[in-house]
C-alpha cells in the first residue's frame, strides 16, 4: 500500500521547535544583558523548604527524596524534618555572615504548619515564592484540570496571606507539571516558574493566559542532584558549584549577563557534617566584586527591563 501525499504534511515543520511555548533562541546570539551595576553574573540562591507527608500517596509517582520504607517510615520523615528543625538555622547563619539575599521556595502546607518558621524567615528577609502545597501534591498529565487547579490556587493563595508578599513565583514539587501548569501559573498571578531548565538565562514562555518568564533553577549543581542522585562526594559538590560559577562568571564577561541558579536542602546541605561546604561555596561566591547576588523576582525584573527582543 502506498503512502499518501497527507503522510508527508507536517504542521509544525519550520526552523525551531515543534510548538509555540518558547522562541528558538542560541544563548550566544541574543542580546548582551548586563545585571545592576554592570555586572556579568547574577547569582540566585535558593533554599527549598519542604514538607513531605509520612503517609504519601505517591500519585503518580513518589517524589524523589520522600518516604521509601513501609508505613511509617520514620528515617526518611524525620531526616526531612530536620532540615526545617534545625539545618535551616545553620543556613541562615551562614547567609547572615555573608549578606546572602535568599529566595524562599517553600511548600504552602510547611508555612501553614510551622508559624515558627516561617516567621523567622520573614525576619531574616527575602523572597518567598511558591513551592507547591506538599512534596506530594505532584502535577502530571492526565491530572484532572479542576482538581490542580484547586491544588494551585490553595498553594498560592495561603502563602500570600501567610507572608504578606506578592509570590511572584512558582517550583513545582519535584520540578514536574502537567500541561495545563503554565496556564494555571498565570491564572493565579504567577510571573516566573524555575521548573524547565534548558538556559543559562531567564526567557519569555508563552501561556493561553498571558505570559511566563522561565528562571531556570539548575538541577546540575542542586545539592541533592550532586550528592543523593549522582552519589558524589560533598567536596565533589562544591568543586561542582564553584566551577560552574567561574565559566559562567567568565562567559558573562565575555558573551553578556548569566545567571547561576543554586537550590539547597536544609535537611542535606544544614548537617553539621556538610555545611563546611556550603560555606566554601558562598565564600568562593563572596569573593567575587563582578556578581550581583539578589532574589530571584529581582534578577526577573532586572532582565525584564533588558530583555526587548531576546525574547
Amino acid at each position: 500500500m502506498s503512502l499518501g501525499p497527507e503522510y508527508l504534511h507536517y504542521p509544525w515543520r519550520r526552523h525551531g521547535y515543534d510548538h509555540d511555548r518558547y522562541a528558538w533562541s542560541m544563548l550566544g546570539d541574543r542580546r548582551t544583558i548586563r545585571w545592576p551595576g554592570d555586572k556579568p553574573l547574577a547569582v540566585w540562591i535558593n533554599v527549598s523548604l519542604q514538607f513531605y507527608p509520612l503517609n504519601q500517596r505517591g500519585v503518580p509517582f513518589k517524589v524523589p527524596n520522600g518516604m521509601t520504607m513501609p508505613y511509617p517510615d520514620l528515617r526518611h520523615y524525620s531526616l526531612r524534618d530536620y532540615g526545617n528543625r534545625v539545618g535551616i538555622y545553620r543556613l541562615l547563619a551562614a547567609f547572615e555572615q555573608r549578606g546572602v539575599r535568599p529566595t524562599w521556595a517553600i511548600n504552602a502546607q510547611l508555612a501553614e504548619r510551622t508559624p515558627y518558621l516561617l516567621e523567622r524567615l520573614r525576619a531574616y528577609g527575602g523572597e518567598f515564592l511558591c513551592h507547591g502545597w506538599n512534596m506530594d501534591h505532584l502535577h502530571y498529565g492526565g491530572q484532572d484540570r479542576d482538581e490542580e487547579a484547586a491544588v494551585v490556587r490553595r498553594s498560592v493563595e495561603t502563602l500570600r496571606e501567610l507572608t504578606g508578599q506578592r509570590i511572584r513565583g512558582w517550583l513545582s514539587p519535584a520540578k514536574h507539571q502537567s500541561w495545563n501548569t503554565p496556564e494555571l501559573l498565570a491564572e493565579n498571578g504567577i510571573e516566573y516558574c524555575g521548573d524547565w531548565i534548558n538556559d543559562d538565562m531567564p526567557y519569555a514562555f508563552a501561556t493561553e493566559r498571558g505570559e511566563l518568564t522561565m528562571m531556570p533553577l539548575s538541577t546540575e549543581i542542586e545539592d541533592q542532584f550532586v550528592m543523593c542522585q549522582n552519589l558524589h562526594s560533598e567536596d565533589s559538590w562544591v568543586n561542582q558549584v564553584t566551577d560552574a560559577f567561574d565559566f559562567l562568571l567568565e562567559e558573562g564577561r565575555a558573551q553578556g549577563g548569566r545567571l547561576l541558579a543554586l537550590n539547597l536542602h536544609p535537611w542535606l546541605v544544614g548537617q553539621p557534617h556538610r555545611i563546611g561546604c556550603l560555606e566554601a561555596v558562598l565564600d568562593h561566591i563572596a569573593a567575587h566584586a563582578e556578581v550581583w547576588q539578589a532574589p530571584a523576582g529581582e534578577i526577573l525584573d532586572a532582565y525584564r527591563a533588558q530583555a526587548g527582543d531576546n525574547d
